[in-house]
């Protein structure tokens, strides 16, 4: 019986592997979608483009949410419900903010005359970061929904796997984010 238990405990929990599984779907929608703007910028006439500051901005607001995220799954985890709240909410501000300061990279892009017309790299970084982008919001949909759980929610036997999925997606997304800019920055 023993036994039994310590091999249920050892399963991952079905939503994680789910979670895992749209993890390497998307990481190999990103290889691909990057890999082909390694071969196109190697065909004549590819215009290189300058990636805005905005992305420089953004990518401080989410590794910053990425940095509370954690601290809000420490304090679900240690029961502190209070620090949970506001780090979850801070968590979630800051997903808004990364896609506003994305909006307005997109905006200055798209002032500066880069368009989805011609060979360049425009049309692979609009593609690409916006693709980051529907993620993001994904992601922050998730958080919304987990805050108000944590309001109205049942939490007497905290069970931390919702919690710890959106944590674990929400890092995903922040660490896919920092591959596309240092790809945009090497490569582009």
């Amino acid at each position: 019986m023993e036994m039994v238990r310590t091999q249920q405990r050892q399963r991952i929990h079905p939503h994680k592997f789910s979670l895992w599984v749209a993890m390497a779907s998307i990481i190999m929608m990103f290889a691909g979608l990057t890999s082909a703007y390694i071969v196109k910028s190697g065909q004549a006439g590819w215009e290189e483009v300058v990636t805005p500051n905005y992305f420089w901005y953004s990518t401080a607001a989410i590794v910053a949410s990425s940095i509370t995220m954690q601290l809000a799954l420490r304090s679900f985890k240690q029961r502190e419900m209070q620090q949970y709240r506001l780090f979850l909410g801070i968590t979630f501000v800051l997903g808004i903010v990364f896609i506003a300061f994305q909006w307005a990279g997109f905006s200055w892009m798209w002032a500066h005359g880069v368009s989805f017309r011609g060979a360049g790299a425009g049309q692979f970084l609009y593609i690409i970061a916006g693709l980051h982008a529907l993620h993001v919001i994904g992601g922050v949909v998730a958080l919304f929904f987990q805050f108000v759980k944590s309001f109205f929610g049942r939490t007497k036997n905290y069970n931390s796997v919702p919690v710890e999925v959106v944590s674990t997606y929400w890092h995903f997304v922040d660490v896919l984010w920092i591959y596309l800019l240092v790809f945009f920055i090497i490569i582009g």
